[in-house]
């Protein structure tokens, strides 16, 4: 299924729903960061998606990292939470939905990147490789709010 992101766009379209959703910042051993190029629009992003039923929020987190990276992770905190109503993606089967992410941070356990179905591509990344990246600008405000190491989580 395609996905355009609309981002401070006054042409986008209204949002349909809201889907409670996770993304994961994990670094390796050499503080680079984790990313997958997404299939439905292109871009880089770090790992994540939709909780199912039935599953703890951090399991949605576990579960995503592995399917879309091939990457095994804990979550050991959370960067943020991303709920900025200007933040909206279209699918191509009509939904519109507002960006609802809550972004654990997740600790390297095992796994080689590996892509899927739903990613392209999935390499560890330097910090100062990432700008010459296609980076949607609400996840690489995650990537360098995980890299800040906040005490805080990001609430926004």
């Amino acid at each position: 299924m395609a996905r355009t992101e609309y981002y401070n766009d006054p042409q986008a379209p209204k949002p349909n729903s809201i889907v409670p959703a996770v993304t994961v910042f994990v670094l390796d051993a050499q503080d680079r960061v984790l990313l997958i190029r997404r299939t439905d629009n292109g871009l880089w992003a770090i790992p994540g998606g939709a909780q199912d039923f039935g599953e703890y929020i951090a399991q949605t987190a576990v579960r995503e990292t592995k399917e879309e990276s091939g990457i095994d992770v804990e979550v050991t905190g959370i960067v943020g939470i991303y709920t900025d109503p200007k933040h909206v993606m279209s699918y191509s089967d009509g939904e519109v939905r507002q960006q609802f992410s809550i972004c654990f941070r997740g600790r390297y356990i095992s796994g080689k990147p590996t892509a899927s179905s739903e990613s392209s591509s999935v390499r560890w990344v330097n910090r100062g490789d990432l700008d010459a990246l296609p980076i949607h600008p609400s996840m690489r405000l995650r990537i360098d709010h995980g890299y800040e190491r906040r005490r805080e989580p990001y609430i926004g």
